[in-house]
């Protein structure tokens, strides 16, 4: 008989015997303390810094962020003062000025929109501001980089109302100002010019620049993203230029402005010039020059026409000068109105050199001595007199010093001064040799002379300041000297074709040659200086013709003419009644 196996029952196993899950497959977080603090530590020190950031930002240094912004926001705009207007003596303006209009462009805002693609309107602008087409575009293109350029100063309200409706992005208008002056030539060496920016380069523009100028205002705004005013921060207030008066008078401007050009043109010459003074006050009543220039056009400003000859130009003055070294004898007691001098034959024999006279006097009161210009009669008296009383004279009327004036370029001329002298020396210096003088100077000789020895500063606008006349020579000597020189101007002088109908004129014409290097040229300068009327002296009036051709080249032949023409305009304008003429 088979026996039955024996089945025994098996335990379970446990970790068999329960269903897997997914929270038996992943294990369960574990809280790391040292990390959590770490993150903690961070966090919180991040939070600390950026608090501490926005301190130093907000309240221990805010100025470099308040700085950033206003950069971005504030906008300063300067606001221009008018120039002050400059007028003559009456009132009359001579320069003015006129409101314009400046282009500029932004090269960066040109390219940022479309660029310079719409050729015939680029070209539309460079043709009304009278520019070359391809050199507009190749400047723009050049400074693409740039916020800021000029195309064009001070264009005309016309060109600037064409140019907005042009429309160009980029092409923006500025105001400002430009001179203009309604003389033109006849007032431009005396009124001078300013340069672009609106500060004056000559005349009295430039001597009273800063009295014209007046101080620019300015206002300061803050703008949004979109260019909208939001705030105004601030308002300077512009100061106008001060007006400027002078004492010349625009139609003796005039006269004496055509007379000196028609004469440079009548003689061929290399120029001509005419000042003339009140001899009261020394005022100057015309300053001229010819060749002169157009101030509104800066195309005509060479430097050979803009120089003011009246008081850059020196030049020996010859026989002018003679009325002043016969004042000197008679202030010197040297001579009288009654010494008679003999000339002989009208050359005089110092040392190895030769005094003439252009025409024979023989014996000659002072009063015939002036008349035919005697260069013998006026050397033996500067020979007769110490020389110190002779430059003493020349030097108190004056002779070879600044005029005062103000004006750039003056000169003061060659006044001689030496230990020694030579007896020919003192003998050519009595007759307007060895040394150089301007026209101003010797209008203000004059003006002295007929003021009856009085020196009058000269001036151009009246300052009000004290009065610094005073007296060089005695009266009656120069009275008697004016009476001499009176008989100049009538049948017989030097300078009968200075005379003016109905008024009793004095005056001395001169004529010496042009000094050059080793010695003088074959040129000449003629002159002819005077006052009137000699009853009651009133203005004192020079005329200088620079190298006249042809065969007439004295003073008294060439600027008498011009002079006459001047002083009888001058005299009918300022109403200065005329005298009876003893000698017609």
């Amino acid at each position: 008989m088979k026996k039955k196996p024996v089945q025994t029952k098996a335990k379970p196993n446990k970790s068999t015997s329960k269903p897997a899950t997914s929270s038996d497959a992943t294990p369960a977080p574990v809280f790391i303390r040292w990390r959590f603090y770490l993150l903690v530590f961070f966090l919180f020190a991040a939070m600390v810094g950026l608090i501490g950031r926005v301190a130093f930002i907000q309240i221990i240094e805010p100025d470099n962020l308040i700085r950033e912004g206003d950069m971005r926001s504030i906008r300063a705009k300067e606001l221009h003062s008018a120039r002050g207007i400059i007028s003559d003596r009456n009132g009359e303006a001579v320069a003015v000025s006129v409101p314009v209009e400046a282009v500029w462009a932004d090269p960066v805002a040109i390219f940022k929109n479309g660029g310079l693609q719409e050729k015939d309107r680029w070209h539309a602008l460079a043709d009304v501001l009278g520019l070359d087409r391809n050199a507009l575009l190749k400047k723009i293109s050049d400074n693409s980089t740039r916020r800021f350029i000029y195309l064009q100063r001070q264009v005309s309200p016309a060109m600037a109302k064409y140019i907005r409706e042009l429309k160009l992005n980029g092409v923006g208008l500025k105001a400002e100002s430009r001179r203009y002056y309604p003389a033109g030539e006849v007032s431009a060496h005396l009124i001078g010019v300013t340069g672009i920016d609106g500060h004056g380069l000559e005349g009295a523009e430039r001597s009273y620049d800063k009295w014209l100028t007046g101080e620019s205002g300015k206002s300061i705004i803050r703008k949004d993203r979109y260019g909208r005013v939001v705030e105004n921060i601030s308002l300077e207030e512009s100061e106008e230029g001060k007006p400027l008066q002078l004492t010349i008078d625009q139609r003796l401007q005039a006269i004496a402005f055509r007379a000196v050009k028609q004469a440079m043109a009548d003689y061929r010459a290399t120029s001509a010039s005419a000042v003339m003074l009140d001899v009261k006050t020394g005022a100057v009543l015309a300053m001229v020059n010819a060749p002169s220039y157009n101030p509104n056009n800066r195309s005509d400003w060479q430097s050979f026409k803009m120089r003011n000859r009246v008081i850059t130009d020196a030049f020996e003055p010859g026989s002018t000068v003679k009325p002043f070294v016969v004042l000197a004898a008679l202030a010197n007691g040297i001579a009288d109105q009654n010494t008679i001098i003999d000339t002989g034959d009208g050359v005089m024999q110092i040392g190895g050199s030769r005094v003439r006279d252009t025409s024979k006097v023989g014996k000659a009161n002072l009063q015939m001595i002036l008349k035919k210009s005697s260069n013998v009669g006026v050397a033996k008296l500067a020979l007769q007199m110490p020389l110190e009383a002779m430059l003493g004279m020349y030097n108190s009327v004056g002779l070879g010093e600044i005029s005062g004036l103000n004006l750039v370029g003056e000169t003061a001329g060659i006044f001689p001064s030496r230990n020694r002298w030579s007896q020919f020396e003192i003998a050519t210096l009595a007759f307007g040799y060895g040394l150089a003088i301007t026209p101003i100077q010797l209008a203000h000789a004059y003006a002295t002379l007929g003021n009856l020895g009085l020196y009058q500063p000269i001036h151009i606008i009246d300052s009000h300041q004290q009065d610094l006349a005073h007296r060089v020579v005695g009266a009656k000597y120069a009275k008697q000297v004016l009476d001499m020189l009176e008989t100049v101007t009538q049948p017989g002088g030097t300078a009968v074709q200075a005379a003016v109908p109905g008024y009793r004129i004095a005056a001395k014409s001169g004529t010496s040659r042009k000094a050059i290097a080793g010695g003088y040229s074959d040129e000449y300068f003629a002159y002819t200086a005077g006052v009137a009327p000699v009853s009651d002296p009133r203005i004192s009036l020079v005329v200088m013709v620079n190298e006249p051709q042809g065969d007439s080249y004295y003073g008294g032949a060439v600027a008498g003419p011009v002079f006459s023409e001047i002083m009888k305009g001058a005299l009918q304008i300022l109403n200065i009644v005329p005298d009876e003429n003893r000698f017609q």
